[in-house]
């Protein structure tokens, strides 16, 4: 060996040995051969430089650890075959995870199953119910709106009427027309009160009538013979359109006024106008009106004393009623059975012959009754615009609860998607890497039997 113009002799071999020179020429045999690289790896235990003089330079450990490199002999067995077990192993692991790819990426969810995320599944399911009902709570609300725009639609073609009706009563009610002029007034003035009732008849929705008392309607009645002076024949009265609760009914004088209450809320109903109550026959029958709840009690017997306001006091004060809320005029707009949840709409009769309008006795006939029909139709008017508004602000409220009921539903369709629906971009990787690793396994398992075709060349 030859380093920067000295000579040295190199002997040995075994273990690995870089030496960084700037120039080195090595012999071997007495022959020298080319130049070689910067870097010379010498195969030898110890590397043994002498000068020409015969002094030894020193002597080198070239393995990094100072020891020579121990190699295992792999033993060829061919019972079992360790290398392709394991890489069976790792094939049916990079297999399930490119299967499971499979499934996320033609889905487009990420748990498809409880094992892929048992707790995420759970809250999922949970707010898949809540978006499914309130998404019906949407189209109860919609559908409800649509059954209110059907009454109020109609309700314009009343008072359409009404005011046909008004200007025919102005128009007796003047001299400057006969009774002859009167008649034909009359005639029309006849048929437009039937044109309401025909409305208020035709008005459904979904077979129900709206205009005759829808959700408002009396659902039963109960009746008692009269055994006795001021003693009331009515026992029961079952309500629509109200709360299901235990409402209290007392009278103390003969005023025409009857409250009711439940303990909380107390309201003063007006029962009508006072009538006669010496009737005394048998068959004889009298009728009192509640005005504002459009039910009619038929008090009848023989010997009834007093005034029929009477028969409220006595026996009736503290007689708990029960009183029942019906389905009608009622829609389901949140997702739990709670009052604030629904929405409670009440529409009166408003037949012209009914107690609301209360035109079923009106006449033009005459200079006076055409008078008098005026009054009637202006409370008739006033009737159908109270209830015209009362269906538009229902209306609003079905409107701002669906806008609500939208936006909640779209948050938490947000949040079910963060659980349930699978990244696309993670799961395209995930895919392309398993495919990789599959084509790598079956390579390396193809080598793995390299040597059991060695040991067979052995026999």
């Amino acid at each position: 060996m030859e380093k920067n113009g000295q000579r040295a002799k190199v002997g040995g071999k075994g273990a690995r040995y870089t030496e960084q020179v700037d120039y080195i020429r090595w012999r071997w045999g007495g022959r020298f051969n080319s130049p070689v690289p910067e870097k010379l790896v010498v195969y030898t235990a110890f590397t043994l430089c002498y000068l020409p003089d015969g002094r030894r330079l020193a002597s080198k450990r070239t393995s990094p650890q100072g020891a020579r490199r121990q190699h295992r002999t792999m033993p060829l067995r061919v019972n079992n075959n360790i290398a392709a077990i394991n890489t069976q192993r790792l094939i049916s692991r990079n297999v399930n995870v490119l299967h499971r790819g499979l499934e996320r990426l033609s889905s487009g969810l990420r748990v498809n199953r409880a094992s892929d995320d048992a707790a995420g599944l759970a809250v999922s399911e949970g707010l898949r119910s809540e978006v499914a009902r309130l998404g019906q709570n949407v189209r109860n609300a919609q559908q409800g709106s649509d059954l209110l725009q059907t009454a109020e639609g109609s309700l314009q073609e009343v008072n359409n009427v009404l005011v046909r009706m008004k200007e025919l009563a102005n128009q007796s009610a003047t001299s400057t027309v006969n009774d002859t002029n009167r008649e034909s007034i009359a005639a029309e003035f006849n048929q437009l009160v039937s044109t309401i009732d025909r409305i208020v008849e035709a008005t459904t929705y979904n077979s129900s009538n709206l205009l005759t008392g829808f959700g408002n309607q009396v659902s039963s009645t109960a009746s008692t013979a009269v055994t006795g002076s001021a003693t009331t024949g009515v026992t029961r009265i079952s309500l629509s359109a109200v709360q299901d609760g235990t409402f209290t009914f007392s009278d103390t004088a003969a005023d025409g006024d009857l409250t009711l209450g439940n303990g909380a809320v107390t309201q003063t109903l007006n029962m009508g106008t006072l009538l006669d109550g010496n009737v005394v026959a048998s068959g004889t029958s009298v009728v009192a009106n509640f005005d504002r709840l459009g039910v009619q009690v038929t008090l009848a017997g023989v010997g009834v004393q007093g005034a029929i306001g009477d028969y409220t006091d006595g026996d009736l004060d503290g007689t708990t009623i029960v009183v029942e809320g019906s389905t009608g005029g009622s829609f389901q707009v949140g997702p739990s059975n709670s009052f604030f949840n629904r929405l409670e709409v009440g529409i009166s009769d408003l037949r012209a012959t009914g107690t609301s309008l209360n035109l079923g006795g009106t006449s033009v006939a005459s200079l006076n009754s055409a008078r008098q029909a005026i009054s009637y139709i202006d409370q008739a008017t006033a009737t159908v615009s109270v209830a015209r508004g009362d269906l538009g602000t229902a209306q609003n409220r079905l409107n701002f609860s669906i806008a609500f009921t939208e936006v909640e539903i779209e948050n938490i369709s947000a949040s079910d998607a963060t659980i349930r629906d699978a990244d696309v971009a993670t799961e395209v990787t995930s895919f392309t890497r398993a495919q990789i690793l599959v084509s790598a396994s079956n390579s390396m398992l193809v080598q793995s039997n390299v040597s059991l075709v060695s040991a067979l060349s052995l026999l």
